[in-house]
């Protein structure tokens, strides 16, 4: 019996040396991976890897439900023993807007070539999630490289930051932290256990909106990741800030420009503008400006001076944004709907001058129950509403975001509550009302253009005609009800397009963001075979777009993400698509906003005694709309950043 015992025992060693173990081959590794978005449970992802003497197969299905539209995506990735990648494929939907269709077969993808015995993995952006995992196990398996070419195109970077305890259902959890960049536009949190399982992903998706994996067994741990990474995030934007800090100058003086001042008032050539002290302290024509003794000059000769920017429909989802809304001249921006712990410590670091990005004012968003609801705050009855309400007041929101489905006489209780707080709502028209009824409730502000094509649209003709008694009717109730609309036109375009044709032709700014974040821009749009119906519909919001400001209806930039920064400047170029006067698509990113947020004694115009927001434009936009992409210099609350510096500062091409 002992020895059959110790053949035994020598038969399993050289089962497990060769690989051929029980363990090693004939039992596949299975796991669950629950997918959230903005916290909410949207999904989950089930794997199986299957080990055999010559190769690993990871096969993935991977689905969620976002807003009522399913994004379903299978994978398949194939490797050798040494998790060598063979055979990547990968179908299905990665957002609600993109598809994603595609192979790689050996070393080679399209133009992109891995020379042998270089290290490579296949892998395409944030989904799915097992496929992460495996790049964890094959860049630790090999040597743990600072960079890692993945196909079918880019490169990655993972940091190992040590392990990090979690205390999850009352057991003490030690986790390894790694940072991941490169799958997605910024960096990603990923914590494993010592074999390597990945226990959370925290991330952006397709639509850089927040996204959180975690693997079974783990689903308390959720906030205590988020948290985690919205720690790591803040000490990014630190990071990014400190490569940036300088003195600010006792006196600036800006002189010789063309000073656009936003009032609406002509151009004044040869201007100078004073700052001191983050605040504008006298602007207008030079031969009537002292310029104070000491003044540190800045010669704007040939450019355009204007008020910085608004963004009035952003979604400062990770701390990259900081330095490109800065490059692209925004100097204020409005989040309108985000993780509340995230957005409040983003707001406060760059307030307290340890980030890096614009003022940021806020709208907490706040939504029901039903298949389309967005993230976890709920508002599903008088007391809910009330308490979120005061919530968000009391951590210093302006606003509060209504999304789409709320019930409507929850709505009432939400505006009612916010106006007795001084706070003003917007958002969107929630499900089964339409925009009369939301501004007749109480809704101060409506979110992208298409809520008002539905109530101005002919319903037997189809078309929008400005002297039509409905049309009438609703521009009647907007005007008595001062509502502003920020209508998202640059994202409406980019989804509305079709795919036959590069968004470069007309938003070439997606030629200088990176490469990662281009790949996910690309797969938006509609089929060739829709694309004279969408044609259309981009026209409709064009059209109301012109009777609403020709109406006098306070119109805002916003651009709820879309290209980053860049959008901004689409959006200002698609007003005066829509008949606005240069003039008054500047004022639509400047005055406009500020009066909107009750701001416009401190922001918006260029006058003595307001914030030191400040940008120089390459040439004249007041002649070609577009030389406001021409952004050389941003003043924020009297700091000076010089763009090409912020945009490469976040991989994007100056």
């Amino acid at each position: 019996m002992k020895a059959i015992r110790r053949a035994c025992v020598v038969v399993a060693m050289l089962l497990a040396v060769c690989g051929w173990a029980q363990t090693n081959s004939s039992a596949p590794e299975q796991g669950v991976f629950h997918l959230h978005k903005f916290e909410q449970l949207i999904g989950r992802e089930t794997y199986t890897l299957i080990r055999s003497q010559d190769e690993v197969v990871l096969k993935s299905d991977f689905k969620f439900t976002d807003r009522g539209s399913e994004v379903p995506l299978t994978t398949t990735l194939t490797m050798e023993k040494d998790l060598t990648p063979r055979d990547f494929q990968i179908k299905g939907r990665i957002s609600r807007f993109s598809s994603i269709e595609n192979s790689v077969h050996g070393r080679s993808a399209g133009q992109v070539t891995i020379p042998p015995g270089e290290n490579f993995f296949d892998i395409q952006g944030y989904a799915p999630v097992s496929v992460q995992m495996m790049l964890v196990r094959y860049w630790r398996s090999h040597g743990s490289p600072k960079t890692l070419k993945t196909l079918p195109r880019g490169e990655v970077q993972i940091q190992d930051l040590g392990t990090e305890t979690f205390t999850i259902d009352g057991r003490k959890v030690e986790l390894r932290k790694l940072f991941v960049r490169g799958l997605i536009w910024g960096m990603e949190s990923i914590w494993l256990d010592a074999q390597d399982h990945l226990i959370a992903l925290v991330s952006i998706d397709a639509e850089m909106d927040h996204f959180e994996a975690v693997a079974d067994g783990y689903e308390s741990g959720l906030a205590a990741f988020v948290t985690g990474a919205a720690r790591d995030g803040m000490a990014n934007l630190a990071r990014v800030a400190s490569s940036f800090s300088a003195d600010e100058p006792a006196v600036t003086a800006i002189m010789g420009g063309r000073l656009i001042d936003g009032t609406g008032k002509p151009a004044v050539e040869n201007s100078v503008v004073i700052l001191r002290g983050g605040k504008i302290v006298a602007a207008g024509p030079a031969a009537s400006i002292p310029v104070p003794k000491g003044a540190e000059f800045v010669d704007a000769h040939g450019k355009s001076v204007l008020p910085g920017l608004w963004e009035m429909h952003a979604h400062f989802e990770q701390v990259e944004w900081g330095p490109i809304y800065l490059a692209t001249g925004v100097t204020t921006a409005r989040d309108v709907g985000n993780e509340r712990e995230f957005i409040v410590a983003a707001r406060d670091a760059i307030a307290g001058g340890r980030g890096i990005g614009p003022r940021l004012v806020m709208a907490g968003v706040v939504d029901g129950t039903s298949p389309f609801s967005l993230g976890v705050i709920r508002v599903d009855t008088p007391d809910q509403a009330r308490e979120q309400v005061q919530k968000y007041k009391a951590e210093g929101f302006q606003q509060i975001k209504v999304y789409s489905s709320v019930k409507p006489d929850i709505l009432k209780v939400v505006t009612a509550e916010a106006h007795r707080l001084g706070m003003t709502v917007t958002g969107h028209i929630p499900q089964g009302m339409n925009a009369i009824a939301g501004i007749e409730d109480g809704m101060d502000q409506i979110n992208h253009a298409m809520y008002l094509v539905a109530v101005m649209t002919d319903p037997k003709t189809g078309t929008i005609d400005a002297d039509s008694p409905q049309v009438k009717k609703v521009i009647k109730l907007l005007l008595e009800h001062h509502t502003v609309v920020d209508p998202t036109l640059a994202l409406l375009e980019i989804i509305t397009h079709s795919t036959d044709k590069p968004i470069s032709a007309f938003e070439p700014g997606i030629l200088k963001v990176t490469p990662e974040l281009r790949e996910g821009l690309e797969t938006m749009g509609v089929p060739p075979q829709q694309s004279q119906q969408s044609a259309a519909r981009f026209r409709s919001l064009l059209t109301t777009v012109r009777i609403l400001h020709e109406a006098g209806v306070p119109i805002v930039v916003g651009t709820d993400q879309s290209v980053p920064g860049f959008s901004v400047d689409r959006e200002i170029e698609l007003y005066v698509q829509a008949g606005f006067t240069p003039m008054e698509a500047i004022q639509a990113a400047t005055l406009v906003p500020a009066r909107a947020m009750g701001m416009e004694k401190d922001s918006g115009t260029i006058e003595a005694g307001k914030r030191a927001d400040v940008i120089l434009v390459d040439g004249n936009p007041l002649e070609n709309i577009s030389d406001i992409r021409k952004v050389s210099a941003v003043f924020a609350g009297g700091r000076m950043y010089q763009p090409a510096a912020l945009w490469t500062s976040v991989g994007f091409k100056p």
